[in-house]
C-alpha cells in the first residue's frame, strides 16, 4: 500500500535527511516521501523547523535543476527556486537514498497555478467573462502553458526517475484562491465564485468554437449573472441546483451548459500530453478535490489517460469519505491508482483515532494508498497520530 506524507524540500533540509527519513518511514510507518518539485508563494508556521517558525517560500518556483537545453526557445521557463542553489537538491538525495534503500519518491508537482509566471507572460492566464486576468491560473487551453507543464513534468520524470508524480492545479482554478490580500464587499456564494472563474480567454474562446460550441453565448451569459451578482443587495443564489447537480444545474442556459462540458477537455487532454511526454516508468496521478468538475475535471476521462488520482479528503467524516472513494473508484475502473489525501491539522482533525477512521474508511472503499499532509507543518507529535492510522490499515 503507498503510504506518504507531502513534504516540502526546505523541512527536509532543517531537519536533516537522514532524521527526516527515520521519522517518516520508522516513527510514522510510512514508504513514500511526496517533496513538493513545483511550487508557489505562501506564508508557512513551521512548529518543528528549530530556527524558521515562519516561512515564505518563493513564488512559482521550481526544485530541481532544469537543464539549459530543455528549455531553450520556449515561451515559458520554470525558474528554479534560490533554496536548491543555496541548501541543495533535496529530490537528487532522496532518490540517492532510494538507491540505497530508503523510501519511495513522489514529486508533488505545482501545474498551473503560478503568479510569478502569470504575472510575466499574462497573455496566458485564465480571463473572466469581463476579460479580467486571474494572474495566479495559467490557462490549460494555452499552448505555451501546456508545453511548459509537459516539459516540466517529462524532465522531472527523465532526469531523476521518482516512482511517482501527483499533478497539482493542471485545472481551472476557482476565483477564491486566497491571492495577497483578497476582498470581498459583496458576500460571494459559491456558485459567484464558480462563476467568476469561468474562462474566455483567447485560447479557451478559439478551442470551444473550434469544437463547434457558442462561446461568445456562453460568455455573454455568465457576463449576465456576475453583473446581476455585483447589484444585488445581499447575496442570492441563482442557479437553482448548485453545486449538487453539477454541470446539470446549468441546463437551462444550452450554451453555458455546453461550454461548461466542453470545459473538461483542455484539462483531459492536457493530462494525456504529460502522460505520453513522460517517462514511463513514472506513475502519473491527479491531485484533485471533491466535485472536481468545478475546475474542469472529469475524472472517468482523465483516468483513462493517466495512472490514477489523489483525493483529497478535507474537512470529511468517514461516511463522506466512503462515497468519495466509491465515486472515485467507479469513475477509475479497478486498475488505476487511487489515493486519499488527509490533513492533519486541528481543528480539522480532533485526534488520532479520528484521523485512523478516515484513513480506514478511504481503504475500505477502495483506495489503494493514503497521502498526509504535511510533514512540516504540523507538531512532532502528530507524527503518532500518522502511525495510528497506518497501523489500523495494516492490522
Amino acid at each position: 500500500m503507498h503510504l506518504s506524507m507531502w513534504t516540502y524540500p526546505w523541512d527536509l533540509q532543517d531537519q536533516g535527511l537522514e532524521r527526516a527519513v527515520s521519522e517518516l518511514r520508522d516513527q510514522a510507518g510510512l514508504n513514500t516521501i511526496s517533496l513538493a518539485t513545483s511550487y508557489h508563494a505562501g506564508r508557512f508556521l513551521q512548529p518543528r523547523s528549530p530556527q524558521q517558525k515562519a516561512y515564505f517560500p518563493e513564488d512559482g518556483t521550481v526544485y530541481y535543476r532544469p537543464q539549459d537545453e530543455t528549455w531553450a526557445g520556449r515561451e515559458i521557463r520554470p525558474l528554479m527556486a534560490a533554496n536548491v542553489a543555496e541548501r541543495g537538491d533535496m529530490l537528487a538525495a532522496l532518490l540517492a537514498a532510494r538507491a540505497e534503500g530508503g523510501m519511495k519518491v513522489s514529486c508533488w508537482t505545482v501545474c498551473l497555478h503560478n503568479t510569478r509566471l502569470g504575472m510575466l507572460h499574462p497573455a496566458h492566464v485564465t480571463r473572466n467573462a469581463f476579460g479580467n486576468a486571474n494572474y495566479y491560473n495559467l490557462c490549460p487551453s494555452s499552448p505555451a502553458a501546456r508545453d511548459y507543464v509537459v516539459t516540466m513534468v517529462g524532465e522531472i520524470t527523465r532526469l531523476y526517475k521518482p516512482d511517482m508524480l501527483e499533478l497539482e492545479s493542471p485545472n481551472f482554478m476557482g476565483f477564491a484562491h486566497e491571492f495577497h490580500h483578497e476582498k470581498d464587499g459583496v458576500g460571494l456564494l459559491p456558485e459567484d465564485d464558480f462563476l467568476l472563474s469561468l474562462c474566455f480567454c483567447d485560447h479557451c474562446m478559439a478551442r470551444a468554437k473550434a469544437a463547434g460550441v457558442d462561446a461568445d453565448s456562453a460568455r455573454s451569459a455568465t457576463r449576465r449573472f456576475i453583473a446581476e451578482m455585483c447589484d444585488r443587495e445581499v447575496p442570492q443564489a441563482q442557479i437553482p441546483g448548485f453545486p449538487a447537480e453539477g454541470i446539470d444545474a446549468f441546463a437551462a442556459w444550452p450554451a453555458l451548459h455546453a461550454y461548461l462540458l466542453w470545459r473538461t477537455e483542455p484539462v483531459t487532454s492536457l493530462v494525456a500530453e504529460i502522460r505520453a511526454q513522460a517517462d514511463p516508468a513514472t506513475k502519473i496521478v491527479l491531485i484533485d478535490l471533491k466535485d472536481g468538475w468545478l475546475g474542469g475535471v472529469d475524472l472517468a476521462a482523465v483516468g483513462q489517460h493517466c495512472d490514477g488520482a489523489i483525493l483529497c479528503c478535507y474537512f470529511m467524516e468517514p461516511d463522506a469519505i466512503s462515497a468519495l472513494i466509491e465515486a472515485g473508484r467507479a469513475a477509475l475502473g479497478p486498475e488505476k491508482f487511487l489515493g486519499a489525501g488527509y490533513r492533519v491539522f486541528y481543528p480539522e482533525v480532533l485526534s488520532a483515532e479520528a484521523l485512523a477512521a478516515r484513513a480506514r474508511a478511504a481503504v475500505d472503499a477502495g483506495a489503494d494508498g493514503i497521502n498526509f499532509y504535511n510533514y512540516g507543518l504540523i507538531p512532532a507529535p502528530r507524527l503518532g497520530w500518522v502511525r495510528k492510522a497506518v497501523d489500523g490499515l495494516i492490522s
